[in-house]
């Protein structure tokens, strides 16, 4: 083998084979999807010699040019002292170099959006582009399978998010001589068979403990569960109204906190699309200059997706029109950037000098038009809600349903309400400062799609410049209100400061700004999901089954945290259980297995963490497939390019590869645990949830429910005065079953709640996986 050594001083790589102490031979450790490492020594023998310096290039080869290691030195050597010489000390220069990524390990990452419905090589790639651009070559970094969902922190390294971005995509992921590598794991395979002439059964050791689970609990994260609906009605004097429940907690973050700082658009924020220059970043603005004149050319978009769940806040910006423009700003996309594909935005259309502006709904100009004046400045904002907060399921996967076809990643079909709204403001006149915003569309969007581009500037030719963008989610409550005889109109949630008309507190309760006290008679009514904790119980029938032994019932149970992939719903954790129990049915294998290079598994020319080894060794009752986790190989001969490698394996039910477990003091509530699924039931046991489900009319003795959905035959629902009990045997809490979509139900106090839940007619029955909860406090 050979050594070579660039210590980045000038002379290129040096050849340090030579220098190498025969006495302590280089060891390569290589673990899944960490950084490999390479420990050697070297001695003051050559003409020449220089100690290696720390961030020193290191790369070590076989005769025939293949790369073993390819890496820097991480620090300085260590000193040995070994004795005097014939003039001075001697010494072993002991030194440790890290694999290529300690490079990108080096460097800072930004404060980026979340990774949203992205591929794992996608997000990889992205990374590693955010820190060092163009560096690494990167066209062996596989998609692998989809991310959902992957938020990066900053304080961690890229070999951190390498490693956890691997893990929820069941890969492996490695450097080697400035290439990275993601794909799945098992992508090769090599047979450790006792027939052939090179298998060394000495050389083999196995462990197969017993820790089959055909019964696993997961739990998972806080939760959105009910559709609740809260109704009340303002006496022109109260300000604070007592939700039924505590909301769910959305996470919130700023997707993007843009103030154009400058010289140009930050790339981990923005994708531009610029054929005619009309794009640039001058005073603290961003300036649009024209445009191509062809519709989707010149674009300013976001490199994330926008998932369009929960509550979403969307502030284009101060945008402030130079002349006549055409073109569309903030807009949502579900594929092309395109006027026709606008699922919602502003349309910018020229008007004499000037332009209008009015809401692009479906590709379709929609309600009012507002007149730009010159001199004034214009604050877009979009608004979104809608009742289900995350738009796809996480992906778990397994040694059966492997990278590509994992448990889980279905889409969440959903309605969304969007807002749109302008203010106008007259830098001259203060009292436009205050003025409400000129709201343009407010409708709901049915079966919205899950996730769409957001660009925020479309220009065919527009002349404007925007002052800042921030984007971000806000409280999931969707606050609306009606005074009598009119409609309804949707009220922002969150500081007064930003032009909100109200807050959620932690009581929790609805509190209005005084300066937005409701009237007497107005109707209030505050939509939002409940939350609790996800969690979910599922039984391998058939391996329970087959265990079952006298006043042994075969059950073989286990409780586990889900950390990686994090499991948001129920939903996820039932998938999450299916991938454990794949598995978990089985035989935990693991071992290692000591030979020489020449005579590696299959004839294989180097084996990395990530292949897979089929055993077969019937003298051993061992039949099994298992993936490689981690290498250890000592270059005893470097002369004659021979390494001795001992391999560590196992299979998933040893060390879960595509799932990371945690811990949590979360005690789950006795009403709250989920029924026991068998496998078969998981994804078919549910009734679908009332989402719709809402008050049409109170009496002082009843109210009037329309359930959002017809039953179908077989079908009915069911209202209970609690969250639980639900079941025909169980009449204690019951206010009705009824067949309808509509129905009354009697009204006993001022402050009153219903359950709703769709059930069918089996036995048990099935039952809605959540309820609705809708509130009533009117005065009798």
């Amino acid at each position: 083998m050979n050594l070579t050594i660039d210590n980045l001083q000038g002379p290129g790589p040096q050849n340090y084979t030579g220098g190498l102490d025969g006495t302590k031979p280089p060891v390569i450790g290589r673990k899944l999807n960490q950084p490999a490492e390479l420990q050697f020594s070297l001695v003051a023998n050559l003409p020449g010699f220089v100690i290696p310096v720390a961030g020193a290039r290191v790369v070590l080869t076989r005769a025939d040019g293949s790369f073993v290691f390819t890496g820097h030195v991480t620090g300085a050597p260590q000193y040995e002292y070994l004795g005097w010489g014939e003039q001075a000390p001697v010494y072993r220069y002991n030194a440790v170099a890290e694999s290529d990524e300690v490079l990108l390990n080096q460097k800072a990452l930004p404060n980026r959006a979340p990774f949203v419905d992205r591929s794992a090589g996608s997000a990889l790639r992205q990374l590693a582009q955010d820190l060092l651009p163009d560096l690494f070559n990167t066209a062996a970094v596989q998609n692998v399978d989809t991310l959902a969902a992957y938020a990066v922190n900053p304080q961690e390294s890229f070999s951190f998010h390498a490693a956890e971005i691997a893990l929820a995509a069941r890969a492996s992921f490695r450097a080697m001589n400035g290439a990275l590598i993601l794909a799945p794991v098992g992508a090769a395979t090599y047979a450790l068979n006792e027939s052939d002439a090179n298998y060394s059964p000495q050389g083999l050791s196995l462990s197969s403990p017993n820790l089959l689970v055909n019964e696993m609990t997961v739990i998972g994260q806080d939760e959105p569960q009910a559709y609740v609906r809260d109704y009340f009605v303002g006496n022109g004097e109260s300000l604070r109204f007592y939700l039924s429940q505590a909301p769910f907690a959305q996470a919130r973050p700023a997707l993007i906190d843009e103030e154009y700082l400058g010289p140009g658009l930050d790339p981990t924020t923005w994708a531009v699309g610029d054929p005619s220059s009309a794009v640039s970043v001058v005073a603290q603005t961003l300036q649009i200059a024209g445009g191509t004149g062809v519709d989707g050319q010149t674009t300013v978009s976001f490199v994330e997706e926008i998932e369009l769940g929960g509550a979403l806040e969307l502030e284009h910006g101060d945008v402030t029109f130079t002349a006549a423009s055409r073109g569309v700003l903030g807009g949502l996309y579900a594929g092309a950037i395109s006027v026709a594909g606008c699922l919602a935005g502003f349309q910018i259309t020229p008007s004499g000098a000037g332009s209008n502006i009015q809401a692009l709904i479906s590709g379709s100009p929609t309600g009012p038009v507002m007149a730009t004046t010159p001199g004034h400045q214009y604050f877009f904002t979009t608004y979104l809600y809608s009742m289900e907060v995350y738009r796809s399921g996480k992906t778990y996967h397994s040694s059966l349903h492997p990278a590509g076809s994992g448990w889980g990643g279905a889409a969440v079909a959903a309605d969304v309400r969007f807002v749109l709204e302008v203010e106008d403001i007259d830098p001259s006149n203060p009292e436009t400062l205050v003025a409400p915003a000129t709201v343009l569309y407010d409708n709901v969007i049915e079966n919205a799609p899950g996730f769409c581009t957001y660009a925020l500037v479309n220009a065919p030719n527009m002349q404007c410049s925007i002052a800042y963008t921030y984007v971000a989610h806000i409280s999931l409550a969707e606050v609306r209100t009606a005074l009598p005889s009119a409609n309804y109109v949707t009220q922002l949630v969150g500081a007064l400061s930003d032009g909100a008309a109200c807050e959620i507190t932690s009581d929790p309760s609805l509190d209005f700004y005084p300066q937005y006290v409701p009237a007497l008679n107005q109707l209030i009514v505050a939509s939002y999901r409940g939350s609790g904790r996800a969690v979910a119980q599922v039984q391998d029938p058939a391996s329970v089954a087959s265990l079952q032994n006298g006043a042994d019932d075969g059950t073989r149970a286990s409780v586990r945290v889900v950390k990686t992939p994090g499991a948001r719903t129920d939903v996820d954790c039932e998938n999450a259980a299916l991938a454990i129990l794949d598995d978990a049915v089985g035989i935990a294998w693991s071992g290692s297995y000591e030979t020489w290079n020449d005579f590696l598994p299959g004839a294989a020319e180097d084996i990395f963490p990530g292949d897979a080894i089929v055993v077969s060794v019937p003298s051993r009752g061992a039949a099994f497939t298992a993936i490689v986790r981690e290498i250890e190989i000592q270059i005893a001969d470097s002369a004659d390019d021979r390494g001795f490698y001992t391999i560590g394996f196992g299979n998933d039910l040893a060390a879960p590869l595509g799932i990371e477990f945690g811990a949590s003091a979360t005690v789950i509530a006795l009403q709250d645990i989920p029924p026991l699924l068998e496998t078969t039931q998981v994804g078919a046991y549910y009734q679908v949830d009332l989402t719709e489900a809402q008050i049409t009319a109170v009496t002082s003795t009843t109210v009037q429910v329309d359930a959002g959905m017809t039953p179908g035959s077989g079908l009915g629902i069911e209202v209970r005065q609690n969250d639980y009990g639900w079941g025909q045997a169980n009449d204690r809490n019951l206010l009705g079953r009824f067949s309808t979509q509509t129905f009354n139900l009697a009204r006993l106090a001022e402050t009153q709640d219903y359950f709703l839940r769709l059930y069918d007619g089996s036995s048990p029955p099935k039952y809605s996986r959540y309820s609705a909860a809708l509130h009533v406090d009117y005065p009798l």
